[in-house]
Order: C-alpha cells, then sequence, then structure tokens
C-alpha cells in the first residue's frame, strides 16, 4: 500500500484559499467548511438546509454531488498547494441513502497523486455516521512552469 501523501497546507489554510479563488461556493450562504487535514485527506462538512432539498424533504442529488466535487478540491488543494486551475476531469457518484438535512461530511481520500492526474474517493456521511453517497473524481493538474 503507498504512503499517503504529505499535506502541504493547512484546513484553514485551503479554506481561506479557497475563499480567494472560488466565492461563488458561498455565494448562497452556504455553510461549507473545511473541517481537517491528514496526510492524504480531508474533511469537508456542508449544513445543508431548506435551499438543499429535493422534493419529499431530502438534500437533493445535486447538493451532494456539489460536497464531492468540493471535497475532492480541497483534499488535492491540501496536496499540491495553490493551484487554483487544477480541475475536474471525471466524477462518478452513488446516491446510497436519502439524507435528512443536516450536516454532511465528505472525507475525501488521494487514491493516487501524479503529476498530472489525482484520483480520489469520497464518502459523504450524515451527522449520525451513516454512509449517504459514495463518489470517485479525477482531477488534472496543470504543468508547473
Amino acid at each position: 500500500m503507498p504512503t499517503p501523501a504529505t499535506p502541504v497546507m493547512t484546513a484553514p489554510e485551503v479554506s481561506s484559499y479557497l475563499d480567494e479563488v472560488f466565492p461563488q461556493i458561498k455565494v448562497n450562504g452556504d455553510t461549507i467548511e473545511v473541517i481537517e487535514v491528514s496526510p492524504g485527506s480531508a474533511l469537508v462538512r456542508l449544513n445543508a438546509d431548506q435551499r438543499h432539498l429535493r422534493p419529499g424533504g431530502t438534500v437533493s442529488g445535486p447538493t451532494m454531488f456539489m460536497l464531492s466535487d468540493l471535497a475532492a478540491y480541497a483534499v488535492i488543494l491540501a496536496h499540491i498547494g495553490r493551484v487554483a486551475l487544477a480541475v475536474t476531469t471525471n466524477l462518478n457518484i452513488n446516491f446510497l441513502m436519502k439524507p435528512e438535512p443536516g450536516s454532511l461530511n465528505a472525507t475525501a481520500t488521494i487514491l493516487k497523486l501524479g503529476k498530472r492526474l489525482v484520483v480520489t474517493d469520497i464518502a459523504i456521511c450524515d451527522s449520525g455516521g451513516e454512509l449517504v453517497a459514495h463518489a470517485t473524481a479525477t482531477y488534472s493538474i496543470p504543468p508547473r512552469v
């Protein structure tokens, strides 16, 4: 098993950088936080409220997709540094349960950190710790100049 990558940014540094280069994630008042960064992983939390619900009162698929993508971006930035132009090339998500409004925790783990591509695994759990969605995401890293 490969050794986990070593972070080069802390959770507060990633949060601050996201505010700088990606301010639209908070335009609607979303409460999205990078809670923790550790070797090879990051924890991102979204407080899902009425704005994030689908008919039937559960958190919508697009909300969980966004959280997956943001968690992948956060873990990648934490491990490669301030590279705003890292972009999603693929994201696949499986919705496993219908979460109620409240905290959703996305734990993103780096599966492979290459020179040009990063592959991640994202587990989204509700406030009770139940796995509600699972995703994999691949990002392209621009060449360093």
